[in-house]
């Protein structure tokens, strides 16, 4: 594994190296962007630690810098930020810290470099390389970092329990990398993690959050999701999904477990988008099937109107994890509540009638929502998955056959309130809504064209204006 830099990197570094030979500045590139250099990954943040005044540093730097932005300070944290094209580089002195029992909130004092590697969170994250002009370039290890690199581990530098006390949000960190990054979290490190799980309460649910959605983009996030639930924080932070857990039977009828078909969802979705709320629509489709669980001798378990419930239930996870309350949400319940439509015209005739509220109701998300219903096929059956991918097809196909025709995707009333007050002599009221509503299903039943011509005459026959 070698350091590998783009030549875009090198020209910051070697101003951040000058810089520091000028001044007599022990400064070093430090943490995440050092490991992924490592890795062959792709990074826009470049960390840099030095021993004294990092504001002083960063100052230097963007004027010795000739693409470099506006110095951004924050004197509270002790830390600078300059943006240099598309790379954001943050300048911070070397520092210790301490923390107090009830508070991740840490004593920070100035400190030696050695100090400021022990205060990190995990090995590979240790991982430094030094700025000095003449010196020996070359990435120090000072906890056996790349060792941990190529095993693939996730390892505290400090004793574990300390580490994550001191900063439990560090334990939801540790799942993220090891989600991310494809690697295991060290069997001591794990066994520290599970031990001071019931800290992750003192974190605010922003960052927790944060890490969330990460995992969330991973790309088999199902790895990060079983680790939390595995560690008992998916039960703190998340408990709706830990309800989906288990397999219930009466009279030897079983369904299957929820909490694993969620995560096979979320696993699958996430093959074809990096869409954050895509994800989250695959992670909560099926959040309300607890709350609907029912049993009959005639129809076994069922979970009617569990997108119905679900759309509720998505709103209150949104506002307890604090997600955006605007569009964003009204796009995910727009999926959850409609997942099941796609499949269930693929069991009768389709008509283009029940193709056109299709996509009336979903909308320019169309296409989104026959990826979370393709990715909800989770069946081991190989032929049963054929026969409903098959059925998608021709659901897909008809999809664009009656758009193309009846241009619903985007529809809008051929019609406007203002003109059939005009048209009928009326004032404004409900008999408007009623008229606007009856072109609606009279376009979406197929029976007038998507034109205000065919609207008008329409009106004109149901609706004769009184003599």
């Amino acid at each position: 594994m070698n350091f590998q830099v783009s030549q875009k990197d090198a020209d910051i570094i070697e101003v951040l190296t000058q810089v520091a030979s000028a001044e007599g500045i022990e400064a070093y590139l430090v943490g995440g962007y050092v490991r992924d250099r490592i890795l062959g990954r792709p990074s826009k943040d470049i960390d840099v630690v030095c021993v004294g005044d990092g504001l002083n540093y960063a100052k230097l730097f963007a004027s010795a810098h000739p693409h470099a932005g506006k110095v951004n300070l924050f004197p509270n944290f002790g830390t600078a930020q300059v943006v240099v094209n598309d790379f954001e580089i943050e300048f911070v002195g070397a520092r210790k810290e301490s923390y107090r029992r009830n508070s991740r909130k840490p004593i920070v004092e100035d400190g030696t470099f050695l100090d400021d590697q022990e205060r990190r969170d995990f090995t590979i994250n240790t991982l430094a390389y030094s700025l000095e002009e003449h010196g020996e370039k070359q990435v120090i290890d000072t906890f056996s970092g790349i060792d941990d690199l190529h095993a693939q581990l996730i390892r505290t530098p400090l004793d574990p329990e300390i580490t994550f006390s001191d900063d439990p949000l560090r334990m939801m960190r540790a799942i993220r990398f090891a989600s991310q990054l494809g690697f295991s979290i060290e069997a001591t490190t794990w066994e520290g993690l599970c031990k001071t799980k019931e800290r992750i309460s003192i974190i605010s649910q922003e960052r927790i959050t944060d890490e969330l959605n990460k995992i969330v983009l991973s790309p088999k996030p199902s790895v990060g999701f079983y680790m939390l639930d595995d560690a008992g924080l998916l039960d703190i932070i998340l408990p709706e999904l830990c309800k989906l857990k288990g397999v219930e039977t009466k009279y030897g009828v079983g369904h299957k477990d929820n909490f694993h078909h969620t995560l096979e969802v979320l696993d699958n979705i996430s093959e074809h988008t990096q869409d954050l709320w895509l994800r989250w629509a695959a992670l909560l489709h099926d959040i309300a099937k607890p709350a609907t669980k029912k049993f009959s001798e005639t129809h076994g378990w069922t979970f009617h109107g569990h997108e119905v419930v679900g759309v509720h239930h998505t709103k209150k996870i949104f506002k307890k994890l604090k997600l955006p309350l605007d569009s964003t949400l009204r796009y995910v319940q727009k999926l959850v509540r409609l997942h099941l439509r796609p499949i269930s015209l693929t069991n009768e005739n389709i008509t283009d009638s029940a193709i056109r509220r299709l996509l009336f109701d979903a909308g320019e998300d169309i296409d989104d929502l026959m990826i979370l219903c393709r990715a909800d096929i989770t069946s081991k059956n190989p032929k049963k998955v054929q026969h409903y991918l098959n059925n998608y097809d021709l659901v897909a196909s008809k999809l664009v056959e009656v758009e193309e025709k009846d241009k619903i995707r985007n529809w809008q009333p051929p019609l406007s309130g203002t003109q059939i007050m005009e048209l009928f002599d009326i004032v404004p009221g409900r008999q408007v809504g009623i008229m606007k509503n009856s072109i609606k299903d009279a376009i979406l039943d197929g029976i007038i064209a998507n034109s205000e011509e065919a609207a008008i005459n329409f009106l004109q026959e149901n609706y004769p204006k009184p003599k």
